[in-house]
């Protein structure tokens, strides 16, 4: 009564001129003013307890019914005990104070069969299991500021039948905004979109510090994220392309900006490890990392995807295992036979990272052959890892090519930048340093070509036996390049010098 009350109230007010009427959004689908749908006319309680998936999937079937709309969630506690059904051309917006919660009733739809299973992980595979899920959509939505918390029921691993594994499940859809609300306690992903294009967020906040992802963009294109602030367990915000929707498919045309990540167990902002389709036209800017137990930034093609023209500018990292890490692999799990792939064209520019134990040296790993790691730029890179290592041979450590997390690849022999099968990679204005005195050398390329290094300052260790070791490079440059106290660097090489002019 309440409610009818005020309503009323409001109608008389704008009659006799006292207030004006809202002006709605525009609908997408039709150009018309689109009206909203409030789930408490719909028959939603919002007590914390009754089921309200009916009354939201009423008001979401409504809204697509009109040509398009906004579902708008008042302030309350929603329990969803099942899945979401989205629809093309509506927007749910979550007020504040409005929590839609997830539910431990195992009534979620059940993951869908997938006979392209064996290529990726079963999380990434299965899209239904979810508490709101949606394929082949167009001009959809969720924003406001309110939160979609799974409240500790979803999965982490690979869910039964009825049990949900995540929070936002959209396939092949076009045109998503995802801004300014909350998820909390996402279960395997908080949000995971595959095969789709034109996607936007801004001041998205994901919480998924006790379970898992935070979110996987997949095989997506046209993608803006801005003022992200992202704490997950797992990776945080990655860039995967999988064979999950039957096909390669490509990536790209990527912008990351002014945004927060931490990755407790794995990587912050990561490439990988599904890369089946190739990626291209990623622009990362005003990044702070804050933890990450495996990558800062990471890069990996490990199913023969090409990797290229990646940017990353302005990008602040602490208390991360591995700062950078860039390796191709050779594990091939894409459905369509792929070869090897490849990583260039990738720039790096002001960027500062320290690193924590256990440390991954930061490291550019190519395959040999025409897959070398190529045409990489650090300018005013600096980065401080831990140190503290013995001397320690100075040969090539070991690899399985068919893992992509840094303890893949055996201690490296260098504290700072180990390179292999890598060329054309330039560093200018930058810098590599330890916490604790460190035997190993500062740099170390092996099997590479066209490596330069213009005004490089690398810290030497009391026992390292060089600064700056080039093992069968063709082809080096250092100019104006010193250790911390200014001393020129001890330089060991088997390979040829080339003018750096």
């Amino acid at each position: 009564m309440k409610r009818i009350a005020a309503l009323a109230v409001s109608a008389l007010a704008i009659v006799f001129g006292l207030t004006q009427a809202p002006t709605p959004a525009a609908s997408a689908a039709t150009g018309r003013a689109a009206a909203t749908f409030d789930v408490m006319d719909y028959g939603a309680k919002a007590d914390g307890s009754t089921n309200d998936t009916g009354a939201i999937e009423k008001a979401i079937n409504a809204a697509n019914a009109a040509g398009g709309g906004t579902v708008e969630f008042p302030s309350g506690q929603y329990k969803s005990k099942n899945t979401v059904h989205l629809k093309s051309n509506v927007t749910l917006q979550l007020d504040s104070g409005a929590t839609i919660q997830g539910s431990s009733a195992d009534t979620y739809d059940k993951p869908e069969s997938n006979p392209n299973d064996d290529y990726q992980d079963y999380g990434h595979s299965h899209f239904h299991n979810a508490m709101f899920y949606g394929d082949k959509l167009t001009n959809i939505g969720f924003t406001g500021s309110g939160t979609i918390d799974g409240a500790g029921n979803l999965i982490t691993g690979n869910p039964d039948s009825g049990e949900a594994d995540k929070i936002i499940s959209l396939t092949r859809c076009k045109g998503l905004t995802l801004s300014g609300i909350t998820l909390r306690r996402g279960g395997h992903f908080a949000a995971l979109i595959n095969g789709c294009d034109n996607v936007t967020s801004d001041h998205l906040t994901i919480d998924t510090a006790s379970d898992r992802d935070g979110w996987n963009i997949i095989s997506t294109t046209n993608v803006t994220v801005t003022n992200a602030n992202i704490a997950a367990n797992d990776d945080a915000l990655v860039f995967k392309s999988d064979y999950a929707l039957g096909a390669k498919l490509s990536n790209g045309h990527v912008k990351v900006r002014d945004s927060k990540l931490s990755a407790k167990c794995c990587n912050a902002l990561m490439f990988g490890s599904e890369t089946c389709g190739d990626f291209t036209d990623y622009d990362f800017q005003g990044i702070t990392i804050n933890g990450a137990d495996k990558s800062g930034l990471g890069m990996v093609s490990m199913d023969g995807s090409n990797i290229s023209d990646v940017h990353y500018r302005d990008i602040t990292m602490t208390g991360v295992h591995s700062p950078i890490m860039m390796k191709i692999g050779t594990r091939k799990r894409c459905g369509n036979n792929p070869g090897v792939g490849h990583i260039s064209n990738v720039t790096f520019d002001n960027i500062t990272g320290t690193g924590n134990s256990p440390s991954f040296s930061p490291t550019l790993w190519g395959e040999s052959g025409s897959n070398h790691i190529s045409d990489i730029t650090f300018n005013k890179v600096n980065l401080t890892v831990p140190g503290g290592n013995d001397t320690m041979s100075t040969g090539v450590p070991s690899n399985d090519a068919k893992e992509y997390n840094p303890k893949s690849i055996g201690t490296r022999p260098a504290f700072g930048w180990y390179l292999h099968n890598a060329d054309r990679i330039t560093f200018t204005d930058s810098s590599v340093r330890f916490a604790d005195d460190d035997g190993r050398p500062a740099v170390i390329a092996n099997a590479a070509s066209g490596l330069k290094f213009d005004h490089f300052t690398a810290e030497r260790g009391d026992d390292s036996p060089a600064d700056v070791m080039f093992q069968s490079v063709s082809g080096y440059c250092v100019s104006d390049s010193a250790n911390t106290s200014g001393g020129a660097l001890r330089i060991s090489a088997s390979g040829s010098t080339e003018g750096c002019a």
